[in-house]
């Protein structure tokens, strides 16, 4: 990851056997882009379900949303669940006031998503 702005990361981190990424620091209109690139080819590189962490995400705007809505759309074309590991806050927060919440499966806690995906 290099060339990321200052307070902005992504790694690929798998969960419980699914492929995934982990996302932390700030997606705005500067990192959305990286963040869009990193989960397109992450996504095209996997199979089955596929988890996103955004537990250690500080801010996201609606260009990180929008990210996350065309992943959504990218994995539902194949029937692939979409996991979002993240806890009520105000990157979730953004979810709820883009009356979108109920498109994504959200989960509070890595385990929480672990115990969803092996049933």
């Amino acid at each position: 990851m290099t060339d990321r702005p200052p307070g902005f990361g992504i790694k690929r981190a798998g969960l419980a056997g699914a492929s995934g990424i982990v996302v932390n620091g700030e997606v705005d209109i500067s990192t959305a882009p990286q963040l869009a690139d990193t989960l397109d080819d992450a996504i095209r590189e996997s199979e089955g379900a596929f988890v996103v962490d955004l537990s250690d995400l500080d801010f996201l705007d609606s260009t990180g949303v929008s990210v996350f809505v065309r992943a959504r759309a990218l994995l539902g074309r194949d029937e692939r669940p979409l996991l979002m590991i993240c806890p009520p806050g105000p990157a979730r927060r953004i979810f709820e006031i883009a009356g979108i919440i109920d498109l994504f499966a959200f989960y509070e806690s890595h385990e929480d998503a672990a115990l969803a995906l092996s049933s």
